[in-house]
């Protein structure tokens, strides 16, 4: 008798996942907790374990195909005589273009489904997870809000000739995130703040500056708590725990681990939970608990010299997201965009003018607060 193994489910917004590899091949004998295979969804690459004792068997699914949450992939069989060792077909290649200008619009036609469930935030990471089948600022200025775009296909037909290829689960859920965070109404504010003094604390105190940054974030949010909520038809979520998501580089995208508590826990075990975060996101080792849920968003790029400026999208479940440029001589540009169903201009210069005597003060940011 064979037992099907189906495309697990990591997550709420996991819609479909790929096969990135099967860890055994059909006619291996497997024990209850094996490791089958890995998959990819748009939350993490998953182990996929044996759920009881037998032999693998096809015929599976083909490394590199995706498939939706529940269709089978493979199976087990309770006796080697039940195996059926039949191999998988490679997915398709990469759609070439014409050499003229026919056809170019079939050739952007997808070679498999994409999910329909957009992810629920822009924690979108690819690690590894088990999983069993189944003062007052100053230079401040306002920008009105902004509608949302129609997605649209890339004109490609009259341009050189071109392949399609498939981006990793990673790129295409922060693709669909992104889309979804476009038709919040936005608006944005951009304040000149001074950075200086964070910066010397971190050195002086050996932490991160995205760290002290969210420290500060958090803090200004327990002072204001509209930028804690979010909304939904039914009216304001009011949330009681300040929940900041820091934005990192995976190499292939964006991923948000989030630190719980910001505002109150103590710093110290907010620097542990942040090493330890770092740590395990390059191993692939993230949690749904890790990147899930945040109650705001912290994006800096201030590493690089070059960027001066630069604005980000509210993910779902966010009433706003601060971006961090570089650091001058003349200060730092901080933008907060904002969902304007949630939160007004006044709010935001409100939220900066307490970012900014924070950051004037950093010692502010390692005192004990109240729960």
């Amino acid at each position: 008798m064979s037992h099907a193994v189906t495309m697990p489910a990591l997550s709420d917004t996991m819609g479909a996942g790929r096969l990135v590899k099967w860890t055994k091949k059909a006619g291996d004998q497997i024990s209850k907790g094996d490791v089958i295979a890995e998959v990819e969804t748009d939350k993490a690459v998953m182990e996929v374990e044996a759920f009881q004792d037998g032999y693998l068997s096809g015929p599976l699914a083909a490394e590199g195909a995706e498939a939706p949450v529940g269709e089978i992939i493979g199976y087990i069989s309770d006796k080697a005589d039940d195996v059926t060792p039949v191999a998988a077909t490679a997915p398709a290649a990469p759609v070439e273009s014409p050499s003229g200008n026919g056809a170019a619009a079939a050739a952007l036609q997808p070679a498999t489904p994409v999910s329909a469930v957009l992810a629920a935030s822009l924690a979108t990471a690819r690690f590894g997870a088990r999983a069993a089948p189944r003062s007052g600022p100053t230079a401040v200025s306002a920008e009105r809000a902004t509608p949302a775009p129609t997605p649209a296909r890339a004109a490609l037909a009259a341009g050189p000739p071109y392949r399609i290829e498939r981006a990793s689960a990673l790129r295409e859920a922060v693709a669909r995130t992104m889309i979804a965070g476009a038709a919040t109404p936005t608006f944005r504010v951009t304040a000149q703040l001074t950075l200086e003094p964070l910066i010397k604390a971190a050195s002086d105190r050996h932490l991160p500056l995205s760290l002290l940054l969210a420290r500060a974030c958090a803090l200004s949010i327990a002072a204001h708590p509209l930028f804690n909520a979010a909304y939904t038809p039914d009216g304001l979520a009011r949330r009681e725990r300040i929940d900041v998501a820091v934005a990192i580089d995976d190499g292939d995208g964006l991923i948000t681990p989030v630190l719980r508590d910001a505002a109150a826990k103590p710093l110290a075990d907010l620097a542990a939970d942040w090493t330890r975060m770092r740590e395990q996101a390059r191993s692939r080792r993230l949690t749904p608990a890790d990147y899930s849920g945040a109650t705001f968003y912290l994006s800096n790029l201030g590493k690089f010299p070059v960027v001066y400026t630069f604005d980000s999208i509210i993910p779902s479940g966010a009433s706003a997201i601060l971006s961090v440029a570089t650091s001058k001589a003349q200060g730092t540009l901080f933008t907060l965009a904002c969902d304007h169903r949630v939160l007004f201009g006044v709010d935001a210069a409100r939220f900066l003018t307490t970012l900014e005597e924070l950051l004037k003060d950093p010692e502010r940011l390692f005192r004990e607060t109240k729960r």
